[in-house]
């Protein structure tokens, strides 16, 4: 690879639009003649499409038009090709000293074909017209009738540049990661003398995709991911307890300013020192205050995936009939969101070419619409919304979330907490299980608090809150005005493929759920 070209592109912005787009070349210098018309030649042919970050893999048209032109030999109505590149890097320290640090490298195209709500899908790891044809003819066996014409031209689309980086992750040695995973070490022990071992980790990855399509359109986009997770094990009186805390973002090594550093090791030694004074939670159904933030993990998995197109297109979600009809309060109103600036969860452009949005899928108590990839959009009569999304090359696009939350609403957080009195308060999740078509789940919190008249009195632990995510939904009867977005490093996993997301909402009450646990 061209280093300096390489390192041009991923200094311009963290996510750009194909580099180069030729149309017709400018005019020759018209020649010296004797005295009459100056002739002046005529402009030269179109160059074609130059490739920015791929160009340098040996990507070119000829090799794209190739794979198009195979995927669409058997009639299918349409078909792309994505082809990724990916290094991520891993470094692990524990005990003070460095237990674990990795590279990878992943490079390879995906080739899918679509006929009707059918999908057919082919990848290599060999960036060769031949390998790419044989890829693409796997995919084109979806379909069975004559071949379509694949584009004669191709052009770039313009991105938005969501996630701009100061210094990209490939000009960040390991020696530069080191120094800040120790300092989180000192401190952390520092912080609390009960804090007995700590465990710092630290992924970030930098690559690009390249997603050209059958109608002619191209996009090419750079994407850096990073996530810190520092955990703590304690020890007080014989008694031992773990916790931790983690941030992730579409950022760059700046994205580790002081204060987010300070927030993260504040945050796992608290989580972690306050379960010695915690006791169980009581059983039962009761009243419970979701605190902002962290909580949006309950919104995301019960009620979240029961919105995805694909799951209320083959009639498997509770909200496959409920377009235009209440489904909660009209204080409720949720979005998924695609567009925000280095959100983990953000994308410039999803994995199909078709533009993100800020998707509202409840407004005011009524299920707006699903989060639609192309297939689903074509169903339902409707645009996509930019949510086909895919783990990598090797996996073909489905409708995923993004950036889940709920909306600010009327009342205050200390005014929900005031109106309970006996409930409990629920911070930080850990795990959970749901069953996406009927949003049935149970939830494991690790951090939360008794609320007893009104007031936060001792902290709680070993709290699984047990419902019916779309019969939740409807009991949520007051929302806070300030929404929190968690910056944790969530990753959604749906039909063996998991991708990056971001989640949040505010603090809501739930007027009545089932509350597990064990007796003290």
């Amino acid at each position: 690879m061209n280093e300096l070209l390489r390192r041009q592109l991923l200094l311009s912005a963290g996510a750009v639009s194909l580099a180069h787009l030729l149309g017709c070349g400018a005019e020759s210098p018209p020649r010296v003649a004797a005295p009459g018309p100056k002739p002046v030649a005529p402009p030269r042919p179109p160059a074609g499409l130059v490739l920015g970050y791929f160009g340098t893999f040996g990507v070119d048209e000829k090799l794209i038009a190739a794979g198009i032109a195979a995927a669409l030999a058997r009639g299918a109505d349409r078909a792309d090709l994505y082809f990724e590149h990916r290094v991520g890097n891993w470094v692990s320290l524990e005990d003070g000293e460095v237990n674990r640090a990795y590279t990878s490298v992943d490079l390879g195209v995906g080739v899918r074909a679509v006929k009707g709500d059918q999908t057919g899908y082919g990848y290599t790891e060999e960036l060769t017209v031949a390998a790419i044809e044989r890829a693409a003819a796997s995919a084109a066996a979806i379909a069975s009738g004559p071949s379509r014409a694949a584009p004669i031209a191709y052009r770039a689309g313009a991105l938005p540049q969501r996630y701009r980086v100061k210094t990209p992750w490939e000009n960040v040695r390991t020696s530069d990661r080191i120094p800040m995973l120790t300092r989180l070490n000192e401190r952390a022990l520092a912080a609390d003398k009960r804090i007995k071992k700590v465990r710092v980790h630290l992924s970030d990855s930098h690559g690009a995709i390249l997603l050209v399509d059958s109608e002619g359109r191209v996009f090419e986009d750079l994407s850096p991911y990073t996530n810190l997770y520092l955990s703590c094990t304690a020890e007080d009186g014989g008694r031992r307890e773990s916790n931790g805390f983690s941030v992730a973002a579409r950022d760059g090594i700046d994205y580790y300013g002081e204060e987010r550093l300070a927030r993260v090791v504040r945050e796992a030694v608290q989580r972690t020192t306050v379960l010695f004074d915690a006791s169980p939670a009581p059983i039962g159904e009761m009243p419970v205050v979701l605190a902002a933030g962290a909580s949006g993990i309950l919104l995301h998995e019960a009620i979240g995936h029961g919105m995805e197109a694909d799951f209320n297109r083959k009639n498997t979600s509770i909200y496959a009939d409920k377009i235009g009809k209440p489904i909660a309060k009209d204080i409720v109103s949720i979005v998924d969101d695609g567009t925000i600036d280095h959100a983990r969860g953000t994308i410039n452009v999803d994995d199909e070419g078709n533009a993100p949005e800020k998707t509202v899928l409840v407004d005011r108590g009524k299920l707006a619409t699903y989060l639609h990839d192309s297939i689903s959009a074509k169903h339902y009569g409707v645009k996509p919304t930019g949510s086909g999304r895919r783990e990598s090359f090797r996996h073909a696009p489905m409708p995923r979330m993004r950036a889940t939350y709920m909306l600010p609403g009327p009342h205050e957080e200390e005014e929900i907490i005031r109106s309970v009195k006996k409930g409990i308060y629920c911070s930080n999740f850990t795990n959970g299980e749901v069953q996406i078509g009927a949003g049935d789940f149970t939830f494991y919190v690790k951090n939360g608090f008794l609320i007893e008249d009104g007031k936060l009195t001792r902290p709680i632990t070993d709290v699984n809150l047990i419902g019916n995510g779309p019969k939740v939904l409807e009991q949520v009867d007051m929302v806070a005005k300030k929404l929190e977005l968690d910056e944790g490093g969530w990753t959604c996993g749906k039909n063996g493929q998991s991708v990056p997301v971001s989640l949040g909402m505010p603090a809501v009450r739930i007027a009545n759920i089932t509350v597990g646990g064990r007796k003290s």
